[in-house]
């Protein structure tokens, strides 16, 4: 899977920015208890963006998680494939998906090791979140791996008290097809309620071979009672994708061939037709909720994340010796092969919460526990000069994962209009990793004890609110890092948030400016470094820092026009950095020293609006702009790797029909890139030193340029 194979790299409409500024607390109070623990209410002194599940589905036609939220502040987001399906990725203000804490009802899903986030194991949904919440920075206290920079919540645990039933289909360009049912029994006798979904996505995507194939499914039932509720989740993902993640030559994007696909090229002849990606994901979510009186309220869930899949290659010119395979006859030393590289693992645990709330203050005591259980394997099983068996193991390694944390907050009103907030979260680490497929000695260890305060004060009175908060946040390195080699062992990596905003809200306008300052400590990068078996590996860099300010706006100019946008600036650099390339014509590597250059993939300005039409009863017509400036490959800020600044903009259309027969019918069009702009939001890059020159090879990951999607929404 690309989680093994290598680690790189408003809403529409102006409800996005006012759905942050309804009546005080209402998304917060409608969230589930387990949500509410780890989510923070509008007066909270964090800095953050909800979505609703009406918001989320007017953008749900086949793409990945990501690209629903791309309007949202600070985001940039990137796809393999080119065209949202398939491979996905997100960075908020900067930060990429390994330092984005995300979770599921409360419950972590961030892989324990790498730390990121796969949306592809989670086709489609999002045609059952409920909700979202966003919070850059560090936020508050959640399950999990630690943000880093951001992290996002989703719910799926509201009640649908009335019966439904749904058929969403969509259809669009690189012959990309959606096809979701789902229904729901509302609540029955007043007690009983079933949420069920089923979901298919195809696409062949915008880069060659790039074809996605995507099932899902998703069953919910609940019990109610006065005090007490119990809700059984069990939701899976399948995936197959054909390998895109080799990017695109700085030459080949030059001279035009803007979709070709490196993966499977290794084959004489045509591509491998079988160079693909293959997981599943199996999630069993299981909660007790009981309220002892008005005021106190408890919470626990258990989880069982299963997982287990591959991904599959074909490599040429190969020596039997590096995959432990005794020569199959004299002077047979080499073959082409084809192998499968294994994940099979078990993400298991326990989370809970206790919330008491009175009139003036709101108390939550809440942690949880998790282990994760992972078998890294790899067989090889083709080769062209023969194999001593129909397959033969090549490396088999375990690893396993501990994660304890408890945290304690509280937010009181102690003067009117006046909140004062604090949050203390220990969190415990244990990492035991039985050596590495290219590095079998190496074994591993570690403990990790982290601190993490946060603390602020907020006032909200008569449509202005502002707030100011201090966090710090700590952070252990993934599994790769520690694949350096004994000499090189990575360090924590720590991070302080100093958040200031401001906020008014009118009835037709809002407006709010958001400051915040983000140093970190020892923050772990790709240098050029290379490990004890000659792979890149991330290195601690003392001191970096992010420096930047959001606003955002919407205003309804009239009954049939309204207007939002957001926009992002930012300083994001690195001190003291220090550059390693390999030296072919001395050997060994050379070191270039950087005073302060940007810190990689960290553009300084980041914005998106929508202006929206009302022209007639029923009818929507969206044009949504995203921009995005120039981006460095890596930490040199060297001209000649970085990612050109873009501008792109789509069109939607909405048509609803309602009627006696059906309760709704939404018809959407919507045409992404209208100018057919060529543009990569993401890519890699390396240097080395060959002939006396110093030679950079640079890879982009191009985005389709104009495409379509249509979509049928039919609800009974």
């Amino acid at each position: 899977m690309k989680r093994i194979a290598i680690i790189h790299f408003l809403l529409s409409g102006s409800a996005a920015v006012f759905a942050q500024h309804e009546a005080k607390d209402s998304f917060y109070l409608l969230s589930p208890v387990e949500v509410k623990a780890i989510r923070v209410g509008e007066n909270a002194p964090f800095t953050k963006t909800n979505l609703t599940k009406k918001e989320i589905g007017k953008l749900n036609l086949g793409q990945d998680i990501p690209f629903l939220l791309n309007q949202t502040p600070s985001v940039v987001i990137n796809s393999d494939a080119g065209n949202g399906v398939g491979y996905t990725g997100i960075r908020i203000r900067g930060t990429d998906a390994t330092r984005i804490n995300v979770t599921l009802n409360g419950i972590p899903y961030n892989d324990p090791e790498s730390q990121g986030t796969f949306f592809v194991d989670l086709p489609d949904f999002s045609s059952s979140v409920g909700s979202v919440q966003i919070q850059r920075g560090v936020g508050t206290s959640s399950n999990g791996a630690g943000a880093f920079g951001a992290s996002i919540n989703f719910s799926t645990n509201e009640v649908n008290k009335d019966a439904y039933a749904e058929f969403n289909n969509s259809i669009g360009s690189f012959n990309t097809w959606k096809n979701t049912v789902k229904a729901g029994t509302g609540l029955l006798g007043d007690h009983f309620t079933i949420d069920a979904r089923l979901s298919r996505i195809s696409s062949h995507g915008y880069i060659d071979r790039a074809k996605t194939g995507l099932r899902s499914f998703y069953f919910s039932t609940a019990y109610l009672a006065a005090k007490s509720s119990l809700r059984l989740n069990i939701f899976s993902g399948k995936e197959k994708t054909y390998q895109a993640w080799n990017g695109v030559s700085e030459t080949d994007l030059k001279n035009g061939n803007r979709t070709i696909n490196y993966a499977g090229m290794e084959k004489p002849g045509e591509p491998y037709n079988n160079e693909t990606d293959n997981f599943q994901q199996d999630h069993y979510q299981l909660f007790f909720d009981h309220r002892f009186t008005e005021k106190l309220t408890f919470n626990t869930a258990v989880f069982l994340i299963k997982g287990k899949g591959y991904y599959e290659q074909y490599k040429a010119d190969r020596d039997y010796a590096d995959y432990g395979i005794a020569d199959p006859a004299p002077g047979v030393s080499s073959t082409d092969l084809i192998r499968q590289l294994y994940l099979e693992n078990n993400f298991y645990g326990n989370i809970f919460s206790l919330q008491l709330k009175n009139k003036l203050s709101q108390f939550t005591f809440g942690g949880g526990w998790t282990r994760f259980d992972n078998n890294h394997y790899g067989d090889v099983i083709w080769a062209q000069n023969g194999l001593p068996a129909p397959t033969v193991r090549w490396y088999d390694h375990d690893a396993k994962k501990t994660d304890l944390n408890v945290y304690i907050k509280q937010q009181t009103e102690f003067q009117p209009n006046w909140y004062l907030f604090y949050d203390l979260q220990y969190r415990h680490i244990f990492y035991d990793i039985d050596g590495f497929r290219d590095n079998p000695l190496v074994k591993v260890s570690s403990d990790y004890d982290f601190f993490n305060p946060k603390a602020g004060i907020s006032y909200n009175k008569n449509g202005w609110k502002g707030f100011f908060s201090y966090s710090i946040a700590g952070k252990e390195p993934n599994r790769d890092d520690f694949e350096a080699g004994i000499s090189q062992q990575p360090k924590r990596e720590r991070l302080n948030d100093i958040e200031l905003g401001i906020e008014r809200s009118l009835s037709k306008t809002n407006w709010s400016a958001t400051l915040y300052y983000m140093p970190y400590k020892d923050q772990l990068v790709l240098t050029g470094k290379i490990n004890d078996v000659g792979a890149y590996t991330r290195t601690n860099i003392p001191k970096s820092y992010r420096l930047g300010m959001e606003l955002q706006g919407g205003t309804k100019v009239n009954d049939w026009m309204n207007i939002a946008a957001n926009f992002a600036i930012s300083r994001n650099k690195v001190q003291d950095f220090t550059e390693y390339i390999d030296d072919y014509d001395l050997g060994g590597q050379k070191t270039n020293h950087y005073n302060e250059t940007d810190i990689a993939f960290s553009p300084s300005a980041v914005g998106s609006g929508v202006i929206n039409f009302l022209p007639l009863k029923n009818f929507e017509l969206g044009l949504i702009g995203k921009y995005v400036s120039k981006q460095y490959l890596d930490n040199t800020q060297n001209e000649n790797r970085k990612l050109d600044a873009f501008y792109t903009q789509d069109l939607r259309l909405i048509y609803t029909i309602k009627g006696k027969w059906l309760k709704e019918m939404n018809i959407t069009g919507q045409v992404n890139n209208i100018f057919d702009t060529k543009y990569e939001p993401n890519g890699y890059t390396f240097s080395y030193i060959y002939g006396g020159d110093t030679i950079t090879e640079n890879y982009y990951f191009p985005m389709a340029g104009t495409n379509f999607m249509i979509a049928v929404n039919i609800k009974l």
